[in-house]
């Protein structure tokens, strides 16, 4: 049995510990202004030259945070 590639694409993508902003827009579902916003407030981004970077590890534990048992 094989695997479609744009699945293994898919896998890849979600494996990505930092992502850009849009990709972590489409990632976690959410608008690009929210994300990007989410983002800052986690202190999540890395910001190199002028690429902005979001570490997945990082905004993941703060969005736990809004988790409602």
């Amino acid at each position: 049995m094989g695997y479609a590639r744009n699945t293994v694409e898919k896998t890849k993508q979600y494996a990505k510990k930092f992502v850009r902003y849009a990709e972590g827009a489409e990632r976690y579902s959410l608008g690009l202004t929210k994300f990007q916003e989410l983002a800052k407030e986690a202190k999540a981004v890395y910001k190199i030259d002028k690429v902005a970077l979001v570490n997945g590890d990082i905004f993941e534990r703060y969005l736990e945070t809004f988790r409602e048992c």
